[in-house]
């Protein structure tokens, strides 16, 4: 079956990691857990740690523990500006080249993902952003998050390529049968391919389209 959808990750897959933008995100959920549920520092810390161990997302624990309110949590979580993103002009003309239709698929929220989209100049590239929201607050590496995300885009696991910073999420996807790319991530964990950075996806996909076409 040949691929149809490039399916990107987007936090520290499609920038770097010292982009800081995660690193914000955790500090921004931990004075979540502080403001709303009264807790010190160090135990918003432990929890939040906790929940993204068992749950995946810290969101997904406080979503199933605590009665959370994902939309005020999830807006408040990514309230801040996106300083160390800029344009990424090698980035914008790689994803120019790629064939098959290019999609966001993400454990962060839509408004997230396009500020994200934005400041990296690449937003015109994606057709689609399935985000958490769209796959009823279930995030990866859960396997219902994969077929949820399969199903909106009416594709079999065959016919998708993950690329991913984090080797625990694309291992339900390379169950389902689909083709895994591990980005920056521990070189411990199993992909079917793995680079360095995000420019390095060119010759992943010309080595799979060649393999389709042999």
């Amino acid at each position: 079956m040949p691929i149809r959808f490039l399916l990107f990750d987007l936090d520290e897959t499609l920038y770097p990691r010292d982009a800081g933008v995660m690193q914000q995100i955790g500090r921004q959920i931990r004075q979540y857990i502080v403001r709303e549920y009264g807790t010190t520092w160090e135990e918003a810390d432990a929890l939040a740690r906790r929940y993204h161990q068992e749950y995946g997302t810290s969101m997904r624990g406080l979503l199933v523990n605590q009665g959370l309110d994902v939309e005020r949590y999830l807006a408040y979580v990514h309230d801040f500006p996106l300083d160390g993103l800029q344009p990424n002009r090698e980035l914008d003309t790689l994803l120019a080249s790629l064939p098959d239709e290019k999609v966001i698929f993400t454990n962060a929220d839509r408004p997230h993902a396009e500020r994200v989209l934005e400041r990296l100049g690449v937003r015109h590239h994606f057709s689609r952003i399935v985000d958490v929201v769209a796959v009823g607050y279930i995030p990866k590496p859960h396997l219902e998050a994969y077929t949820r995300c399969l199903r909106l885009l009416d594709a079999r696991p065959d016919e998708c390529v993950l690329i991913e910073d984090t080797g625990r999420n694309l291992a339900p996807a390379k169950q389902l049968g689909m083709t895994t790319v591990l980005v920056d991530g521990d070189p411990n964990d199993p992909a079917d391919f793995k680079i360095p950075t995000i420019l390095d996806i060119g010759l992943v996909m010309k080595a799979i389209f060649e393999t389709q076409s042999g």
